[in-house]
């Protein structure tokens, strides 16, 4: 399936007039935000540590020139930028072109190789390796919400599965075959940690007037976009008392998919866009 950018004409509503202005796209992907970004008139930086698409972002630097950077690195990277910018967007998750490609491991849809890696690194084969039955207890619990957690992290240590049919097949509550290739899939690219890096140099990057935006597809991601928010727009001190420090961000307006942006894209259910202004 084709990606489809979720959630893009919100995006650009919640970013306003960003012509001549610089906007970080931390997620290239397919480069849909990119691209709708470099035909309003905006320049950008793109972070993406996925090799693959390369050849993409060489596409549209040709077309665009100095106006687009592409950087082939995760986007916690964003804190190697030496300048501050308009805007900064996130779009989580992972993509379709990722997911649909059997050789990525990423889905138990085809059968493939057990990677699951969004970029360089320790492959999920590498991961289940290297850890503990308890260890993989707790991804499974923490990332995945599974409720069998302990006796399916036994079967996997057990089985050592190297394909994707092969995990799938041990797992005996169908209802647990998604979130486990979730736990694993957030472990292995350490997706949350990426996030929390990210937003940390939002703070230094963004200039004053600037917007963050983040598009989430899963409640582990979305409540540490809501909670940072949350912290980022909530001003320091006893109210009660004179003195009290000013948050530094005013939280935006929230969105989440129409009925008509799930007819143009089903895979939008989960999306859940929030967003920041840097006051």
């Amino acid at each position: 399936m084709k990606h489809i950018p979720v959630l893009l004409d919100r995006v650009l509503e919640t970013l306003g007039d960003i012509k001549g202005r610089m906007v970080v796209d931390c997620t290239f992907g397919a480069g849909g935000y990119t691209n709708a970004f470099l035909n309003t008139g905006a320049n950008v930086i793109a972070f993406d540590r996925d090799k693959t698409v390369v050849t993409t972002a060489e596409k549209i630097k040709t077309q665009y020139g100095d106006r687009f950077e592409f950087i082939n690195k995760p986007f916690s990277k964003i804190s190697e930028l030496e300048t501050q910018v308009d805007a900064v967007i996130f779009d989580l998750g992972i993509s379709s072109m990722q997911i649909d490609n059997g050789d990525r491991g990423f889905s138990f849809r085809f059968d493939g190789p057990l990677d699951m890696r969004m970029g360089v690194g320790d492959n999920a084969v590498d991961l289940i390796k290297k850890s503990t039955v308890d260890e993989l207890t707790k991804i499974l619990r923490d990332y995945g919400d599974v409720k069998k957690a302990l006796p399916i992290a036994r079967a996997i240590k057990e089985t050592m599965p190297e394909t994707t049919f092969g995990l799938r097949d041990l797992i005996f509550d169908p209802r647990d075959i998604a979130p486990v290739f979730q736990a694993l899939r957030i472990a292995v690219n350490d997706e949350l940690g990426e996030v929390s890096r990210a937003l940390e140099s939002v703070t230094k990057i963004l200039k004053s007037g600037g917007i963050c935006v983040c598009v989430t597809f899963h409640s582990l991601e979305d409540r540490l976009v809501k909670n940072t928010f949350r912290e980022w727009t909530t001003p320091v001190g006893d109210p009660r008392m004179p003195i009290v420090q000013k948050p530094e961000f005013e939280l935006l307006k929230t969105f989440t998919p129409s009925d008509e942006d799930l007819g143009f894209n089903p895979r939008a259910r989960s999306a859940h866009l929030r967003a920041v202004k840097k006051l």
